[in-house]
């Protein structure tokens, strides 16, 4: 017996892929993605098919390539929205993995930027107000394959280091510092609770808390060498990657997203992710209004581009910032701090120079004579028992930080209220890529595929949000369509009602 079933007669009129097809056209990508096709061999994938099953795993969270294409098998919606029949077979899983990996990043791109046009269409982007926040990524690639780097002596290591400029080798003198911060920290935690081997300890995710500690100075994980390690406190150390994301505050649509090196500040990935924003503003005719960022992407540099570039951010200073010296005035012009205690010697501190710490950071060195201190009676509480003479160390920033918080303290209810804003704008929109969207974990390898991973977590999200803003759109159109036919139908009876009433008048 022959029965003949048709998809479209199968699903609801109103199921989430058929409004999904019809919201956006994805034919855009065959010249998107022409240059990556040749015209003999075999015949690959078609690119809108590829993309529609990617966009499906990333709506249902679903990481892994095989079990994407099991659940694309088993739905007649996803079917019936990728336009494969009923007794078609659907690609091989590895076909979707490779093909992920031989498209660029800038088609990625290319898709995020249509979609993010679609909602600047619908009024759903302002501009305003971007919120910056980032947030790990698991790699994938395990804490087991780290290998120690190779340690070259420094004058083989520098010598070989021209030659090849390898990222797997490491100098004696970087291994002893990285060596004895490490013998700190093990004498530091000494009394605090240890991980074991055996995993008697793991966070909440059930990787194990390791007592050994690792450095990307010192170790590297062949298996995926772009993977960093990083942890955050209360967490177990892992390999990440780190996702930067931009969120406009009107509806909370992302405007800019990639990824980055997990080790990485937040302050050193800002200019990156501005510059994106900016770029995919500009390309719809908007312009970036105010920058939204918390104290970890602040630093001297970072305050230096936004004030080169004009950009107008509200973002607290480090925690380490000191907007006054207590008990001393630094006198500008001439460039010197003056002593001002009550009962000492009234010193001055004159500027020696600028000098660069271990840690990479560059400082003003201002410090007084020891005639001046040796015989001050306030010597050992401001300059300790045994020194003579007083130093402080000032960024060679310092005027942008002082800008930054007199910004902040002479405004300081707007500066709680764009705290706010930053929270609760761009803190859901991680949660809900990260919990919801497949956003948690990369299940390819390499930088440039972790960035494709975000750009289809970022426009998966700003599409439900397309898809949700114009069925409200629709339906309080049809309210008041409702409202209009209602306000028509009482009319028509007000005056049949006085027709009648004339009529009966004049009858009787």
């Amino acid at each position: 017996m022959l029965y003949q079933v048709h998809l479209q007669d199968l699903i609801p009129e109103d199921n989430y892929y058929r409004l999904l097809d019809k919201a956006i056209d994805f034919r855009f990508l065959y010249k998107a993605t022409q240059d990556y096709y040749g015209d003999e061999g075999q015949e690959s994938i078609d690119p809108v098919v590829f993309f529609k099953i990617c966009l499906v795993g990333y709506l249902n969270n679903i990481n892994s390539d095989r079990k994407l294409i099991e659940y694309c098998s088993n739905c007649l919606d996803v079917r019936l929205f990728i336009r494969y029949d009923i007794d078609e077979k659907l690609p091989w899983h590895s076909t979707i993995s490779r093909t992920r990996q031989l498209y660029g990043e800038e088609v990625f791109m290319e898709l995020f930027k249509k979609v993010l046009s679609l909602c600047v269409e619908k009024g759903m982007v302002r501009g305003k107000r971007q919120a910056v926040d980032s947030a790990f990524i698991k790699a994938n690639a395990s804490m087991d394959s780290l290998v120690e780097k190779e340690v070259l002596a420094d004058v083989a290591y520098y010598a070989q280091e021209l030659n090849d400029n390898s990222e797997y080798k490491v100098s004696q003198t970087r291994k002893k510092l990285v060596d004895q911060h490490h013998d700190w920290k093990t004498e530091a935690y000494k009394d605090m609770p240890k991980g074991s081997t055996k995993g008697d300890r793991k966070d909440e995710n059930g990787n194990l808390i390791r007592p050994k500690y690792v450095s990307n100075h010192t170790h590297y994980s062949p298996t995926d060498p772009d993977a960093k390690v990083s942890v955050k406190p209360g967490k177990a150390r892992q390999l990440n990657y780190f996702g930067q994301l931009a969120v406009d505050d009107a509806n909370h649509v992302i405007t800019g997203a990639c990824a980055d090196f997990a080790d990485k500040r937040d302050s050193q990935c800002l200019e990156q992710i501005v510059e994106l924003t900016k770029e995919n503003l500009e390309e719809n005719n908007l312009e970036l209004g105010e920058v939204l960022a918390d104290a970890g992407y602040s630093s001297g540099e970072a305050l230096k581009y936004l004030n080169d570039n004009h950009i107008n951010a509200w973002m607290p200073n480090f925690g380490q910032y000191v907007p006054e010296r207590e008990g001393f005035v630094l006198h500008k012009e001439e460039n010197y701090y003056q002593c001002t205690k009550e009962g000492g010697n009234q010193a001055k501190l004159l500027f020696k120079g600028e000098k660069t710490d271990p840690r990479g950071y560059t400082k003003r060195t201002y410090r007084s004579s020891e005639s001046d201190c040796k015989k001050c009676p306030l010597r050992e509480q401001c300059c300790g028992m045994k020194t003579n003479f007083k130093k402080i160390d000032d960024s060679i920033h310092k005027e942008l930080y002082d800008k930054m918080h007199q910004k902040l303290t002479q405004n300081p209810e707007y500066a709680k209220r764009m705290v706010k804003v930053r929270s609760k704008t761009v803190e859901p929109v991680l949660g809900t890529l990260i919990n919801f969207l497949n956003m948690k974990r990369v299940n390819t390898r390499g930088i440039q595929q972790a960035n494709k991973h975000v750009l289809m977590a970022a426009m998966t999200y700003n599409l439900k949000k397309y898809l949700k803003f114009i069925a409200k759109k629709q339906k309080s159109q049809a309210q008041v369509v409702s409202i209009n036919q209602g306000k028509v139908n009482t009319s028509l009876k007000v005056t049949f009602l006085k027709l009648k009433q004339t009529f009966s008048s004049l009858l009787f």
